[in-house]
Protein backbone atom coordinates (compact mmCIF):
# COMPACT_ATOMS: atom_id res chain seq x y z
CA UNK A 1 0.00 0.00 0.00
CA UNK A 2 1.34 3.26 -0.65
CA UNK A 3 0.61 6.78 0.86
CA UNK A 4 1.09 10.19 -0.64
CA UNK A 5 2.29 12.89 1.58
CA UNK A 6 1.65 16.70 0.94
CA UNK A 7 3.83 19.14 3.12
CA UNK A 8 2.84 22.27 4.42
CA UNK A 9 4.31 25.75 4.59
CA UNK A 10 8.25 25.65 5.39
CA UNK A 11 8.88 23.41 3.73
CA UNK A 12 9.35 26.12 0.43
CA UNK A 13 12.87 27.47 -1.15
CA UNK A 14 13.26 29.90 -3.34
CA UNK A 15 13.53 28.30 -7.16
CA UNK A 16 11.07 24.88 -5.87
CA UNK A 17 8.88 25.11 -8.66
CA UNK A 18 11.70 25.28 -11.46
CA UNK A 19 13.57 22.16 -9.72
CA UNK A 20 10.50 20.13 -9.94
CA UNK A 21 11.30 16.54 -11.68
CA UNK A 22 15.12 17.53 -11.60
CA UNK A 23 16.96 18.13 -14.81
CA UNK A 24 14.78 16.69 -17.11
CA UNK A 25 10.95 17.40 -15.87
CA UNK A 26 8.57 15.34 -16.69
CA UNK A 27 5.46 16.91 -19.48
CA UNK A 28 3.17 16.46 -16.94
CA UNK A 29 4.61 19.01 -14.79
CA UNK A 30 5.05 21.79 -17.17
CA UNK A 31 0.98 20.76 -18.07
CA UNK A 32 -0.01 21.37 -14.14
CA UNK A 33 1.87 24.49 -13.92
CA UNK A 34 0.08 25.76 -17.44
CA UNK A 35 -3.04 24.89 -16.43
CA UNK A 36 -2.51 26.33 -12.64
CA UNK A 37 -1.64 29.60 -14.29
CA UNK A 38 -4.66 29.58 -16.61
CA UNK A 39 -7.28 28.89 -13.62
CA UNK A 40 -5.83 31.89 -11.66
CA UNK A 41 -4.66 34.20 -14.34
CA UNK A 42 -1.28 34.22 -13.36
CA UNK A 43 1.86 33.13 -14.19
CA UNK A 44 2.51 30.61 -11.49
CA UNK A 45 6.07 29.95 -11.70
CA UNK A 46 6.89 33.37 -10.60
CA UNK A 47 5.48 32.55 -7.37
CA UNK A 48 8.60 30.30 -6.39
CA UNK A 49 10.70 34.06 -6.64
CA UNK A 50 12.28 34.46 -2.54
CA UNK A 51 10.55 37.80 -2.81
CA UNK A 52 6.99 36.22 -3.82
CA UNK A 53 7.23 33.28 -0.82
CA UNK A 54 7.30 36.20 1.45
CA UNK A 55 3.45 35.56 1.44
CA UNK A 56 1.37 33.06 2.31
CA UNK A 57 -0.71 32.98 -0.88
CA UNK A 58 1.89 32.49 -2.94
CA UNK A 59 3.67 29.51 -0.53
CA UNK A 60 -0.06 28.32 -0.88
CA UNK A 61 -0.52 27.93 -4.33
CA UNK A 62 2.84 27.06 -4.86
CA UNK A 63 2.81 23.81 -2.55
CA UNK A 64 -0.50 22.84 -4.51
CA UNK A 65 0.68 22.55 -7.88
CA UNK A 66 4.03 21.33 -7.07
CA UNK A 67 2.58 18.10 -4.90
CA UNK A 68 -0.26 17.88 -7.76
CA UNK A 69 1.70 18.17 -10.53
CA UNK A 70 4.02 15.24 -9.04
CA UNK A 71 0.83 12.87 -8.49
CA UNK A 72 0.01 13.36 -12.29
CA UNK A 73 3.65 12.50 -13.12
CA UNK A 74 4.17 9.37 -10.75
CA UNK A 75 0.70 7.89 -12.09
CA UNK A 76 2.34 8.30 -16.16
CA UNK A 77 4.77 5.80 -14.28
CA UNK A 78 2.43 3.50 -12.64
CA UNK A 79 2.32 5.13 -8.85
CA UNK A 80 -0.45 5.82 -7.46
CA UNK A 81 -1.42 6.36 -4.14
CA UNK A 82 -3.66 4.26 -1.93
CA UNK A 83 -4.36 6.84 0.51
CA UNK A 84 -2.91 10.33 0.97
CA UNK A 85 -2.59 12.54 3.71
CA UNK A 86 -1.09 16.51 3.51
CA UNK A 87 -0.28 18.79 6.27
CA UNK A 88 -2.21 22.02 6.49
CA UNK A 89 -2.07 23.49 3.18
CA UNK A 90 -0.89 20.15 1.67
CA UNK A 91 -4.71 18.60 2.56
CA UNK A 92 -5.55 20.29 -0.60
CA UNK A 93 -3.06 18.11 -2.58
CA UNK A 94 -4.27 15.31 -0.79
CA UNK A 95 -7.90 16.09 -1.46
CA UNK A 96 -7.25 15.92 -5.37
CA UNK A 97 -4.87 12.60 -5.02
CA UNK A 98 -8.08 10.87 -3.77
CA UNK A 99 -10.39 12.76 -6.41
CA UNK A 100 -12.38 14.51 -3.84
CA UNK A 101 -12.02 17.75 -5.68
CA UNK A 102 -10.87 18.83 -8.80
CA UNK A 103 -7.37 20.24 -9.55
CA UNK A 104 -9.30 23.54 -10.60
CA UNK A 105 -11.63 23.82 -8.07
CA UNK A 106 -8.78 23.24 -5.52
CA UNK A 107 -6.93 26.07 -6.66
CA UNK A 108 -9.81 28.57 -6.72
CA UNK A 109 -10.48 27.31 -2.86
CA UNK A 110 -6.95 27.73 -1.72
CA UNK A 111 -6.40 30.87 -3.32
CA UNK A 112 -9.30 32.18 -1.26
CA UNK A 113 -8.06 30.50 1.67
CA UNK A 114 -4.69 31.92 1.24
CA UNK A 115 -5.99 35.62 0.51
CA UNK A 116 -8.22 35.02 3.92
CA UNK A 117 -5.40 34.35 5.81
CA UNK A 118 -3.22 36.93 4.90
CA UNK A 119 -5.89 39.64 4.83
CA UNK A 120 -6.47 39.07 8.32
CA UNK A 121 -2.50 38.85 9.61
CA UNK A 122 -0.51 40.71 7.15
CA UNK A 123 2.53 41.16 9.40
CA UNK A 124 3.39 40.75 12.99
CA UNK A 125 2.31 36.98 13.05
CA UNK A 126 3.92 33.56 12.44
CA UNK A 127 5.03 30.00 13.54
CA UNK A 128 7.02 28.25 16.17
CA UNK A 129 8.40 25.24 16.09
CA UNK A 130 9.81 24.07 19.18
CA UNK A 131 11.05 20.34 20.15
CA UNK A 132 11.94 18.61 22.68
CA UNK A 133 8.81 19.16 24.76
CA UNK A 134 5.56 17.25 25.40
CA UNK A 135 1.87 18.93 24.64
CA UNK A 136 1.57 19.38 28.34
CA UNK A 137 4.65 20.83 29.18
CA UNK A 138 4.31 23.01 26.09
CA UNK A 139 1.26 23.93 27.50
CA UNK A 140 2.59 24.90 30.40
CA UNK A 141 5.20 27.13 28.93
CA UNK A 142 2.63 28.89 27.26
CA UNK A 143 0.80 29.35 30.11
CA UNK A 144 3.81 30.70 32.15
CA UNK A 145 4.49 33.20 29.17
CA UNK A 146 1.43 35.11 29.71
CA UNK A 147 0.56 35.52 25.77
CA UNK A 148 -2.49 36.49 25.25
CA UNK A 149 -2.20 35.68 20.98
CA UNK A 150 0.05 31.99 21.21
CA UNK A 151 -1.57 28.87 20.67
CA UNK A 152 -0.38 25.22 20.08
CA UNK A 153 -0.80 24.68 16.05
CA UNK A 154 0.89 21.54 14.69
CA UNK A 155 1.58 17.80 16.47
CA UNK A 156 3.87 17.00 14.30
CA UNK A 157 5.57 14.12 17.10
CA UNK A 158 5.06 13.48 20.65
CA UNK A 159 7.80 16.65 20.95
CA UNK A 160 8.04 18.11 18.26
CA UNK A 161 4.94 20.57 18.20
CA UNK A 162 4.43 24.20 16.60
CA UNK A 163 2.93 27.10 18.18
CA UNK A 164 0.96 30.27 16.62
CA UNK A 165 0.64 33.55 17.27
CA UNK A 166 1.87 36.97 17.38
CA UNK A 167 5.61 37.91 17.05
CA UNK A 168 6.16 38.66 20.62
CA UNK A 169 4.35 36.33 22.18
CA UNK A 170 5.99 33.90 19.97
CA UNK A 171 9.32 35.24 21.67
CA UNK A 172 8.29 35.02 24.78
CA UNK A 173 6.92 31.57 24.56
CA UNK A 174 10.28 30.08 23.07
CA UNK A 175 12.09 31.79 26.03
CA UNK A 176 10.08 29.83 28.28
CA UNK A 177 10.07 26.77 26.03
CA UNK A 178 14.12 27.24 26.31
CA UNK A 179 14.26 27.24 30.05
CA UNK A 180 11.77 24.13 30.30
CA UNK A 181 14.00 22.58 28.63
CA UNK A 182 13.66 22.61 25.01
CA UNK A 183 16.27 21.68 22.70
CA UNK A 184 15.38 23.91 20.18
CA UNK A 185 12.77 26.77 19.51
CA UNK A 186 12.90 28.14 15.98
CA UNK A 187 10.84 30.89 13.91
CA UNK A 188 9.23 28.90 10.78
CA UNK A 189 9.07 30.12 6.92
CA UNK A 190 5.31 31.12 7.74
CA UNK A 191 3.88 34.61 7.71
CA UNK A 192 0.42 33.70 9.60
CA UNK A 193 -0.87 32.35 12.80
CA UNK A 194 -2.20 29.03 11.25
CA UNK A 195 -4.23 26.52 12.94
CA UNK A 196 -5.67 28.13 15.85
CA UNK A 197 -8.75 30.35 16.81
CA UNK A 198 -7.20 33.09 15.25
CA UNK A 199 -8.79 32.36 12.14
CA UNK A 200 -11.82 31.55 13.18
CA UNK A 201 -14.09 34.47 11.01
CA UNK A 202 -11.60 32.98 7.99
CA UNK A 203 -12.68 29.35 7.93
CA UNK A 204 -16.37 30.27 8.17
CA UNK A 205 -16.09 32.36 5.11
CA UNK A 206 -14.03 29.61 3.81
CA UNK A 207 -16.79 27.27 4.49
CA UNK A 208 -19.19 29.32 2.91
CA UNK A 209 -17.24 29.35 -0.33
CA UNK A 210 -16.29 25.41 0.20
CA UNK A 211 -20.26 25.12 0.39
CA UNK A 212 -20.77 26.17 -3.36
CA UNK A 213 -17.77 23.52 -4.90
CA UNK A 214 -18.47 19.96 -5.60
CA UNK A 215 -17.07 17.68 -3.94
CA UNK A 216 -17.42 13.71 -4.68
CA UNK A 217 -16.41 10.72 -2.66
CA UNK A 218 -12.82 9.58 -2.56
CA UNK A 219 -11.50 7.00 -4.48
CA UNK A 220 -9.20 5.89 -1.69
CA UNK A 221 -9.16 7.19 2.07
CA UNK A 222 -7.99 10.62 3.09
CA UNK A 223 -6.57 11.43 6.53
CA UNK A 224 -8.20 14.50 8.03
CA UNK A 225 -6.40 17.01 9.68
CA UNK A 226 -8.61 17.73 12.46
CA UNK A 227 -9.42 14.24 13.67
CA UNK A 228 -6.16 12.13 11.97
CA UNK A 229 -9.02 9.40 10.77
CA UNK A 230 -9.58 8.50 7.29
CA UNK A 231 -12.48 10.05 5.58
CA UNK A 232 -14.66 8.57 3.08
CA UNK A 233 -17.60 11.15 2.12
CA UNK A 234 -17.44 13.87 0.62
CA UNK A 235 -19.11 16.21 2.74
CA UNK A 236 -16.21 15.03 5.49
CA UNK A 237 -13.89 16.13 3.43
CA UNK A 238 -15.36 19.29 2.53
CA UNK A 239 -15.52 20.37 6.24
CA UNK A 240 -11.87 19.02 6.75
CA UNK A 241 -10.87 21.54 4.12
CA UNK A 242 -12.71 24.69 4.83
CA UNK A 243 -11.67 24.30 8.24
CA UNK A 244 -8.58 22.97 9.15
CA UNK A 245 -7.22 26.40 9.00
CA UNK A 246 -8.67 26.66 12.53
CA UNK A 247 -7.60 24.02 14.47
CA UNK A 248 -4.65 21.84 15.01
CA UNK A 249 -2.92 19.65 13.48
CA UNK A 250 -2.90 16.12 14.73
CA UNK A 251 -0.11 15.05 11.93
CA UNK A 252 1.48 12.64 14.53
CA UNK A 253 -1.69 10.75 14.94
CA UNK A 254 -2.13 10.72 11.20
CA UNK A 255 1.05 9.12 10.41
CA UNK A 256 0.23 6.00 13.01
CA UNK A 257 -3.55 6.32 11.68
CA UNK A 258 -1.69 5.79 7.62
CA UNK A 259 1.03 2.73 9.53
CA UNK A 260 -2.67 1.43 10.63
CA UNK A 261 -4.09 1.46 7.69
CA UNK A 262 -1.11 -1.25 6.03
CA UNK A 263 0.82 1.90 4.63
CA UNK A 264 4.10 -0.08 3.60
CA UNK A 265 5.96 2.93 1.66
CA UNK A 266 5.46 6.67 2.36
CA UNK A 267 5.85 8.52 -0.85
CA UNK A 268 6.68 12.48 0.07
CA UNK A 269 5.86 15.28 -2.78
CA UNK A 270 8.08 17.99 -2.99
CA UNK A 271 9.39 20.32 -1.71
CA UNK A 272 11.59 18.89 1.01
CA UNK A 273 11.37 16.04 3.35
CA UNK A 274 10.00 16.53 6.81
CA UNK A 275 7.22 14.70 6.73
CA UNK A 276 9.36 11.31 5.53
CA UNK A 277 11.55 12.39 8.74
CA UNK A 278 8.80 12.62 10.76
CA UNK A 279 7.44 9.14 9.90
CA UNK A 280 11.39 7.11 10.27
CA UNK A 281 10.74 8.22 13.76
CA UNK A 282 7.58 7.31 14.38
CA UNK A 283 7.45 4.17 12.00
CA UNK A 284 11.09 2.94 11.38
CA UNK A 285 10.16 -0.39 9.47
CA UNK A 286 7.78 2.08 6.58
CA UNK A 287 9.87 2.61 3.59
CA UNK A 288 10.29 6.04 2.98
CA UNK A 289 10.38 7.94 -0.09
CA UNK A 290 10.88 11.90 -0.50
CA UNK A 291 10.03 12.82 -4.54
CA UNK A 292 12.37 16.04 -4.06
CA UNK A 293 14.87 17.65 -6.98
CA UNK A 294 15.34 13.81 -9.10
CA UNK A 295 13.67 12.62 -12.11
CA UNK A 296 10.46 11.22 -12.24
CA UNK A 297 11.59 7.79 -13.09
CA UNK A 298 14.42 7.87 -10.70
CA UNK A 299 11.80 8.05 -8.20
CA UNK A 300 8.83 5.70 -9.17
CA UNK A 301 11.60 3.22 -9.97
CA UNK A 302 12.28 3.82 -6.21
CA UNK A 303 9.11 2.95 -4.87
CA UNK A 304 8.64 0.08 -6.77
CA UNK A 305 12.16 -0.85 -5.07
CA UNK A 306 11.19 0.08 -1.37
CA UNK A 307 8.95 -2.68 0.30
CA UNK A 308 7.62 -4.48 -3.33
CA UNK A 309 4.81 -2.20 -3.21
CA UNK A 310 1.94 -2.63 -6.34
CA UNK A 311 1.57 -0.23 -9.09
CA UNK A 312 -1.71 0.26 -10.84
Amino acid sequence: MIAFLFPGQGSQFAGFLHTLGGATPHARIAETIEEASDVLHIDVLNLDHADALSSTVSVQISLLVAGVATVRALHDEGIVPDVAAGLSVGAYGAAVACGAISFDDALKLLHLRAQLMQRAYPQGYGMLAVSGLSERELDAAIANAHTPAAYIANLNAPRQIVVAGADADLDRVRERALKAGARKAERLAVSVPSHCVLLDDAARELTEAANKIAFRAPSIPYISNRGARPLRQADAIRIDLATNLRYPVRWHDSTIVLGELGAQVFVEMPPGRTLTQLAEDALPGIAKVAVEQTSITSAAALIRARGGCQTK
